[in-house]
């Protein structure tokens, strides 16, 4: 059953909320402050959250800061259903992570069209990692041409599959030199030895190289947020995730999408022409 968080201080709203998703056949938990909020999607990790901006103990914006900053609730979506309706109170929602902005008062049927929307958004996204995570299992080793999506990037060397292939299937997550060492079974000091004689190149190196070109790929295939791309690539502060793919490709992320987006157009009206 989807599970869903009203954060709301206000007892009439609240209700209604949550008497509004249980009809629909949600399980709706709710937090009477920001604090509480933050704890409650902590500890029973919600399918969806919506929250009201201006709340005691820490505000609507301080809690999407807090869900970002923690892998755990990260990817979490949140729909901000609030009084606050000043063109500059939607703009900085929007810049900080919300996935949706609702004014009140709002009827049941503009909320459960919101929750609807982003939901199915969320689970086109999950299969669309599933689809890519299976696709690279199966690409040959004798792959060699390079499409948009991510390939299996690391070179063939029997020496080092099994560290190929532990950070090809973790690489979405927080791993450290040390994780890779105890399952290949070396020492970390005789593990970065032999991948820099081996490649050139750190374990380190490898991880972001494999997280980038994740990161590329949903870039052009999907209109996710950034931050969301941060936490589904393995970053779990998106300023760091900002900092390495400036440093790997020159630019920001966003700024490299729109690149792409702009190519693919130039592309497609050539051709058409």
């Amino acid at each position: 059953m989807t599970k869903i968080l009203v954060i709301e201080n206000e007892e009439q709203a609240c209700n209604m909320f949550l008497k509004c998703l249980e009809e629909e056949g949600f399980d709706a938990i709710s937090a009477e402050n920001g604090l509480v909020g933050v704890q409650q999607a902590q500890e029973y990790l919600p399918d969806l959250i919506i929250s009201e901006i201006i709340m005691p103990e820490l505000n609507g914006y301080g809690i999407l800061r807090a869900l970002r900053e923690n892998p755990a609730t990260a990817i979490i979506p949140l729909i901000f259903v609030t009084t606050k309706v000043t063109r500059a109170d939607i703009r900085k929602g929007m810049e900080l992570g919300a996935d949706d902005y609702l004014t009140k008062p709002c009827t049941p049927e503009e909320l459960l069209r919101a929750i609807r929307s982003r939901m199915e958004r969320q689970a086109l996204l999950q299969k669309w990692c599933a689809a890519q995570s299976q696709l690279l299992l199966e690409l040959p080793e004798t792959e060699t041409t390079e499409p948009t999506t991510p390939q299996l990037i690391f070179p063939s060397d029997p020496q080092l599959e099994k560290v190929f292939h532990f950070i090809e299937t973790n690489y979405h997550r927080q791993i450290t030199l040390n994780d890779i060492a105890l399952t290949v079974g070396y020492s970390p000091s005789y593990l970065s030895k032999l991948v820099r004689r081996q490649t050139g190149q750190t374990v380190q190196n490898w991880i972001i190289q494999r997280r980038m070109a994740a990161a590329r790929s949903l870039l052009v295939e999907t209109s996710e947020r950034v931050e969301q791309i941060a936490a589904l690539v393995g970053y779990q502060h998106p300023v760091h995730f900002f900092r390495q793919f400036r440093q790997y490709h020159g630019t920001t992320p966003q700024a490299w999408r729109k690149a792409k987006a702009c190519c693919s157009f130039i592309k497609y009206d050539t051709h058409q022409n």
